[in-house]
């Protein structure tokens, strides 16, 4: 039997939650419990600051908390209903008692003002329950219609925002601006059966899985956190095991990271960063979503269940099953654990079936004078592998005729034949805002989701290449690890190329960088070949594949070395991947030249 999934109002975040057609009069936004409670918590913000606005409200009792609203937040929403639809002077004789916020007309629109402001500093999010004839991924079956109801609430309250601020001030405005006043988030949720092993799993076909996802951009978000610490641990004992889920308070995405099927399943307090993995990854097709799952992500499990590790993973070797798990917690409210948590799972998953996992960075080039050529940069969080690419990008006028970004973080290598071939995971890039050319990230508002923009370790998510590229597999021309705290001197030039497949993996064995405030480590530090999601702990899966991998570019003179970054280097953030990036590209046109006997 389905149920229904309850709104929420907290202090940054409201959800509403929908079976059919939105609300079709503007005053009925207003006439919600969702609403008195978002009126609650403004007022509360003017009492927290001494507002002078509090002055409209005279003698009325402001103190509440929206779970027991105010006698003034339920007569400002039931004054600002009316005010939808009448002026100052009609709505006091429909109802006398709202006489006393009416007094002055102007104060009262510019609380409403303030008002409209406070609602759109929220992360708003709309869910929406799929019918029966919404079961196939169509744009008449369930897409239009979700789109359609999203722009009509937006419409909705910013109709009823006009009208107020009309009937208040007397006039119409003569500049309009179309602020984004509904959802900035939305999902259409729906219950699907899909083949689920049994045992431990079946609670979790109880759980609605995301079908579609709308973003209206920029979308600013605030987690609580603002960087990953610890390990991702392996357990011998399934998270699942006597887990009890709250099915009111989870969903589902399923999604496609590199090949492999996702379930991702999280509590509604991480909607936020569940909802960005859109960006990122993705979204399974309704048929994709019904087959069983490679892995298994469970985002918010009560932290005792956990125990001492709170971010912990599994391989439930009988089903073939990578399950992982994060505690709930204010310190892991923070996109990182989401994405580096499903790329653990995915590289395990990769290394049980052969492949190579590769933390790093891969595009396919194609240079204004040289071959086509894919370039796979190597290197742990902060390493320069995605400002690389970055500047790659920004340099393709003078250098460039196409780039496609395979992977930008993790991806994997497939030995085929007598070629070495580069697969990725994601579609997207969660990187530094620091690291970016300011007019890149501010110049894609219309897609990026930005997260503590005003902290350190500012991030944004972007969608920067198309699925079918991360899973067509493309030859890797060169293989370079990026050194990012090294300086460029004669005896250590940009770029350098190593001529044994010892000294290759003695370099990418050792992962040296400089850490760049993005974990919570410090100073010059070493990870197993750059890569502590899922090779560091499964050095037994992956030790042997390295000496295959390696070994095996060598014997296809595919070129193996390091790039200096320098990104590590106080003062080279920019200009050192800008040159490292012109130096690769100078190198490629000197060996074309060879190549062609010039």
């Amino acid at each position: 039997m389905p149920w229904r999934l309850p709104g929420e109002v907290t202090d940054r975040a409201v959800t509403v939650y929908m079976t059919g057609a939105v609300c079709t009069q503007p005053a009925q936004v207003l006439q919600t419990e969702h609403a008195v409670q978002v009126m609650q918590n403004f007022i509360n913000e003017l009492r927290e600051r001494g507002s002078a606005h509090l002055r409209v409200f005279g003698d009325l009792e402001t103190e509440g908390d929206r779970n027991d609203p105010s006698p003034a937040a339920d007569l400002l929403a039931r004054v600002l209903g009316l005010l939808c639809d009448m002026s100052p002077d009609d709505a006091c004789v429909r109802a006398p008692d709202c006489r006393c916020l009416l007094d002055d007309p102007m104060a009262m629109a510019e609380l409403v003002e303030e008002l409209y402001d406070h609602w759109r500093g929220y992360e708003r999010y709309l869910m929406l329950e799929a019918s029966a004839d919404d079961s196939r991924d169509s744009a008449i079956e369930g897409h239009m219609p979700f789109i359609y109801n999203n722009q009509d609430l937006n419409s909705l309250i910013r109709e009823a925002y006009r009208r107020i601020e009309r009937n208040l001030r007397g006039y119409w405005p003569r500049v309009y601006r179309q602020t984004p006043g509904g959802a900035n988030m939305s999902l259409l949720i729906e219950h699907i059966n899909w083949d689920c092993p049994g045992g431990v799993y079946e609670q979790l076909m109880d759980i609605r899985m995301v079908r579609l996802a709308l973003l209206v951009p920029p979308v600013v978000l605030y987690p609580r956190a603002i960087r990953r610490r610890g390990k991702f641990v392996e357990i011998l004992w399934n998270p699942l095991r006597e887990l009890q889920i709250n099915r009111d308070r989870w969903l589902c995405f399923p999604l496609l990271v590199g090949e492999l099927r996702f379930h991702v399943y999280f509590d509604r307090d991480y909607l936020a960063q569940a909802t960005s993995l859109v960006n990122l990854f993705e979204l399974s097709g309704h048929e994709e979503a019904r087959r069983k799952p490679d892995c298994i992500m469970l985002f918010g499990v009560p932290p005792e269940h956990l125990g001492r590790e709170q971010t912990v993973f599994h391989i439930d070797e009988e089903e073939d099953i990578a399950v992982g798990a994060v505690g709930k917690s204010a310190d892991h409210d923070y996109f990182g654990y989401f994405k580096k948590m499903m790329l653990t799972l995915h590289n395990v998953m990769m290394m049980r079936r052969g492949r190579l996992p590769v933390h790093g960075a891969m595009s396919r080039l194609r240079l204004r004078e040289g071959p086509e050529q894919g370039i796979v940069i190597v290197g742990d969080s902060g390493a320069g592998k995605s400002e690389t690419l970055e500047a790659f990008r920004t340099l393709a006028e003078d250098w460039i005729s196409d780039m496609t970004v395979i992977f930008d973080d993790m991806g994997s290598l497939s030995l085929e034949g007598d070629r070495l071939v580069g697969y990725g995971t994601e579609i997207g890039a969660f990187v530094r805002l620091d690291d970016l050319d300011p007019g890149y990230a501010f110049g894609r508002f219309d897609r990026a989701i930005f997260m503590n923009p005003q902290r350190q370790n500012a991030r944004v998510v972007l969608p920067i290449t198309e699925y079918k590229h991360i899973v067509a597999g493309y030859p890797v021309s060169m293989l370079l690890y990026a050194n990012n705290y090294e300086p460029v001197t004669e005896a250590t030039p940009i770029i350098e190329f190593f001529q044994r497949p010892e000294h290759s993996m003695e370099v990418f064995r050792e992962g040296v960088r400089a850490a760049k405030g993005t974990t919570d480590e410090r100073g010059l530090v070493r990870t197993y070949y750059a890569n502590p999601f899922g090779p560091d702990q499964r050095r037994d899966l992956h030790e042997p594949l390295a000496e295959r991998y390696f070994t095996a570019a060598h014997q296809l003179d595919i070129p193996v070395g390091q790039i200096r970054t320098r990104l590590g280097i106080d003062g080279m953030e920019r200009e050192g991947p800008r040159q490292a990036a012109e130096a690769l590209f100078r190198h490629m046109i000197e060996e074309a030249g060879r190549g062609n006997g010039n």
